[in-house]
């Protein structure tokens, strides 16, 4: 991979399936996807949101009102399913951990899907993809 970030819904669906093909070609930890902080319209919090892929797994922090988006998304990707939702005392919100046994674009569409609809960022918001 030769680039790292994009900013259209096009080239992110590209950026993330390239991410994912590669993360799970090279057997690495984790890929992760960051939205870029000047891109940020979520009221998560402090950071900006983040999702990560480990293996066959997605990995992602929602409050309790992103975690209601996160489950209506689901409904539309049935493969995917939710296998641990862990809420910490000392943390605010939930880390969902999503079995997601599917192909690299379909992975892709979903963490775009989840960006946009569990986060409610802009169409124009810019990821950068920080790790694979």
């Amino acid at each position: 991979m030769t680039r790292f970030d994009a900013a259209t819904e096009s080239e992110r669906l590209s950026l993330f399936a390239d991410a994912a093909a590669a993360h799970r070609a090279r057997s690495s930890d984790v890929m992760t996807v960051d939205v870029d902080p000047d891109s940020d319209t979520s009221d998560g919090g402090e950071l900006p949101p983040w999702i990560q892929l480990v293996g066959t797994e997605i990995v992602m922090d929602c409050t309790d009102e992103e975690l209601d988006r996160l489950k209506g998304l689901l409904g539309e990707f049935p493969e995917f399913r939710i296998d641990e939702l862990v809420s910490p005392e000392e943390a605010e919100g939930t880390n969902a951990v999503i079995t997601a046994r599917s192909d690299a674009n379909r992975v892709a569409g979903f963490i775009e899907r989840a960006f946009r609809e569990v986060y409610e960022l802009e169409p124009a918001y810019k990821a950068w993809v920080t790790a694979i």
